[in-house]
C-alpha cells in the first residue's frame, strides 16, 4: 500500500514505522475540523498501557485540528515486563536505524517494578497551539528563540 501511493518510509521499514506513513497520509493529512484518533495499534505506543478488551491496541488518543496534532495522551504502561519488552523492541529498531526509537530505559523499568498506580495523562505542544491561535502554517513562525529554529 505504501509502494502504490509512493510514500517515503526510509529504513527501516518497521510495522510501527509504515503505519505512521499510512495515518499520517490517509487520515492525519486530511483532518480539518477537531477530530480525535483514538485506539492506536500497540506497536505504535510503546508506552502506553495495552487496550483492556481489543488486542493489538493501545489505550491512546490525539487530538488534531487543521492537519496538525495538537494534544497526545494515553494510559501509562505500568508492567514492568511488558514495558522491558517494548524497550527491547524499541532497542533493536534503533540499532537497526530507525531515529526515532528509544534506548531501553532501565530505571524506568526498575521503577515499574516498585510499583506504578495506573495513570495517565497528556501533552499538548504550545508551539503547535500557538500555530492554530495565530493562523501559521510553519512552526519555525511560532519559535520562541531564533537560535532553536532549524536553519533553512
Amino acid at each position: 500500500l505504501a509502494a502504490r501511493e509512493r510514500l517515503e518510509c526510509p529504513p527501516p521499514r518497521t510495522a510501527a514505522r509504515l503505519l505512521d506513513k499510512l495515518c499520517g497520509h490517509f487520515i492525519e493529512d486530511r483532518i480539518v475540523s477537531p477530530a480525535f484518533i483514538v485506539e492506536h495499534p500497540q506497536v505504535m505506543s510503546p508506552l502506553a498501557k495495552w487496550h483492556r478488551s481489543k488486542p493489538g491496541l493501545a489505550e491512546r488518543f490525539e487530538l488534531f485540528v487543521n492537519g496538525a496534532e495538537l494534544c497526545n495522551s494515553y494510559t501509562e504502561l505500568n508492567d514492568p515486563e511488558r514495558q522491558l519488552e517494548c524497550f527491547l523492541a524499541q532497542a533493536k529498531a534503533k540499532s537497526a536505524g530507525d531515529d526515532e526509537a528509544h534506548e531501553v530505559d532501565h530505571g524506568f523499568v526498575a521503577a515499574l517494578e516498585h510499583g506504578l498506580p495506573p495513570t495517565g495523562g497528556w501533552g499538548c505542544g504550545i508551539d503547535r497551539l500557538t500555530m492554530l491561535l495565530t493562523d501559521q502554517n510553519n512552526i519555525k513562525e511560532v519559535i520562541l528563540f531564533p537560535m532553536m529554529k532549524p536553519q533553512a
